[in-house]
């Protein structure tokens, strides 16, 4: 290989044909779906004036994907792992659809607000029951893509993948919103999953990772809740991110920020929701060409202490621009923290209990963002809105110097 194609491999580490389709439909796939929190976030708000409406947004999601979490591992394991996500794109695709319909200008003249606020919560709910074996299972199908010499950079490219689309998503449904209607929004994203969908039919199956047709499903998922258990730096790295993102997001209270306090419309909210995910991408670019070296877990406890911090810029900002460039900001710390994390989890983790392991994690990822979305509603209702973003980001303070005390190992990890 000439000097100019190992360049051109190690700046743009595209491993092969089936890699690259994975990439193009999860790109589009997620864009879809990282539009709709913009699309129900602005309608909830707009049909109900409740902070608290947008917590329950994200509960609804997260009861049914954690009570689904530990069977969907055991589950994933043991299935075609592209078949499944196939499978879970197009019930996606038909729950949008249905979504569609329920934020329809028809709907709202044939129910009351009351009876499309439930109905949008019921179909959130799905999602998240659907997302239990959608998540985990593609974050386990990326090592079946790629050769074991190629998994870090791997992870890296899907990475920016997910982050790309998760950029794209909101600033997109944000300005669709602003500029033609919920129902229109709604049509592009249905357009995302479906040929995010025949993206993925076009990848070959692979072999069934886990074979033990004869272990019970109760003894898979234990199996799983052992091995994470008994890795202490992917526990650490785990719970740290719990906790931290569970007080210190304030992603479910833009609507209002962006309504009440900045007053800059649908447009500017997507580009706020947008931010925190720019800066995600930029870190992760950077990580992609230039990988951490040495005292991973050192610098982990630093990037959520410097996204905390963020968290308080924000609160205090009542500047559309100082607020989007401190949500940038956040998410160039996380994006790092996320780098930090995946690498533990897919150099860590062996292949036949990817699935379970990825569903264990989505359980502490569920309960960071879903849940930290109902807290922020509920703190919101209680204290105001800008308290409860103060409160939020002082709480993944005191989270970080409580870990970074308790956890020594994960301090002194590298890899």
């Amino acid at each position: 290989m000439s000097d100019e194609e190992s360049t051109g491999r190690k700046v743009f580490p595209i491993i092969n044909k089936e890699f690259t389709l994975f990439l193009a439909g999860r790109i589009l796939f997620i864009a879809g779906l990282r539009m709709t929190p913009v699309l129900l976030g602005w309608k909830l708000y707009e049909i109900t004036g409740s902070k608290f409406a947008l917590g329950m947004l994200g509960l609804s999601e997260v009861i049914p994907a954690m009570l689904l979490a530990l069977p969907a591992g055991v589950r994933i394991d043991r299935s075609n792992k592209r078949k499944l996500i196939s499978t879970c794109m197009a019930i996606y695709f038909f729950l949008m659809l249905m979504l569609l319909f329920a934020t329809s200008s028809y709907a709202l003249t044939k129910f009351d607000n009351n009876t499309i606020t439930w109905i949008i919560f019921g179909l959130v709910g799905c999602t998240g029951a659907v997302r239990a074996y959608n998540s985990p299972a593609m974050n386990a199908f990326v090592a079946q893509l790629v050769p074991q010499r190629s998994l870090v950079r791997a992870v890296s490219v899907n990475s920016m993948a997910w982050l790309s689309a998760a950029v794209a998503g909101p600033a997109l449904g944000g300005l669709l919103l602003g500029y033609t209607n919920i129902t229109v929004s709604f049509i592009v994203v249905c357009s995302f999953i479906a040929v995010g969908y025949i993206a993925f039919r076009f990848i070959k199956s692979k072999p069934i990772s886990w074979n033990a047709v004869n272990t019970k499903k109760w003894d898979g998922m234990k199996e799983g809740l052992q091995f994470v258990f008994s890795q202490k730096a992917l526990l650490g790295a785990m719970s740290l991110d719990m906790f931290a993102v569970l007080f210190g997001g304030a992603i479910a209270l833009l609507p209002v920020f962006a309504k009440d306090v900045l007053a800059v419309g649908p447009q500017g909210l997507g580009w706020l929701i947008a931010a925190s995910y720019m800066g995600n991408f930029v870190a992760i670019a950077v990580l992609t060409y230039k990988p951490l070296k040495k005292r991973q877990g050192r610098l982990l406890f630093y990037m959520v202490g410097g996204f905390g911090l963020c968290i308080l810029v924000f609160a205090l900002s009542q500047n559309y621009v100082l607020s989007f460039i401190a949500l940038f900001a956040s998410g160039l710390f996380d994006g790092v923290s996320v780098i930090i994390r995946g690498t533990i989890l897919q150099l860590i983790v062996p292949d036949n209990m990817r699935g379970r392991v990825s569903s264990v994690n989505s359980i502490f990822i569920n309960s960071s963002n879903e849940l930290g979305q109902f807290e922020s509603g509920v703190a919101a209702s209680m204290l105001g809105t800008v308290p409860s973003v103060i409160f939020g980001g002082c709480m993944t303070l005191l989270v970080t110097g409580i870990t970074w005390l308790k956890s020594p190992g994960l301090r002194k990890f590298e890899y």
